[in-house]
């Protein structure tokens, strides 16, 4: 056998054989840590795809995203809802100031008052009702962004200044 490979090689074939079963050993244990690895991975995917009555993950994917989808809607209708509303209580009367006061000296009581009404703009009337002993008169006024066109009397302008935040309301003396 000296036309042999091995003879040529120029150092021992043994040293050939303990490397080729050196890699062999550790590519052995590289694969069983793979199966292991692999082995839990299975494990974990298995119970992960259980259902019930055998119910696969794309039905649970798509009911999921199907209930996405109506939130989605269900957030939309909501939010329009909100601004509605929003819209509608800006145009309601928001801001209140009542002064009670007794119109006449001679009668009893604070039988009179003076409403003042406005809304988010400010924009709104006050009402002046006078109670006398022949009757009760009832006073309409415009209010626009906080001002009136006419003058007010000093019970209306006080009512006003309360709606408007500018005074606080005073208990009626009783």
């Amino acid at each position: 056998m000296e036309g042999s490979i091995l003879n040529n090689l120029g150092f021992d074939p043994v040293y050939l054989l303990i490397a080729s079963v050196v890699l062999t050993l550790i590519l052995l244990v590289v694969t069983v840590m793979c199966l292991i690895n692999m082995r839990k991975l299975y494990r974990r995917y298995d119970i992960f795809m259980r259902g019930k009555d055998a119910e696969t993950m794309e039905n649970l994917i798509v009911e999921q995203m199907n209930d996405i989808i109506d939130l989605k809607a269900q957030d939309r209708y909501n939010k329009d809802s909100i601004r509605t509303a929003n819209k509608n209580s800006r145009a309601a009367f928001q801001k209140i100031g009542i002064v009670k006061y007794n119109a006449f000296k001679g009668m009893g009581g604070n039988l009179s008052f003076a409403l003042a009404l406005l809304d988010y703009t400010n924009t709104g009337f006050v009402l002046n009702s006078v109670h006398s002993r022949e009757g009760c008169y009832l006073y309409l006024k415009d209010v626009e962004r906080g001002e009136t066109e006419v003058l007010l009397g000093a019970e209306e302008q006080e009512a006003l200044e309360q709606a408007l935040g500018y005074r606080e309301r005073k208990q009626p003396q009783e």
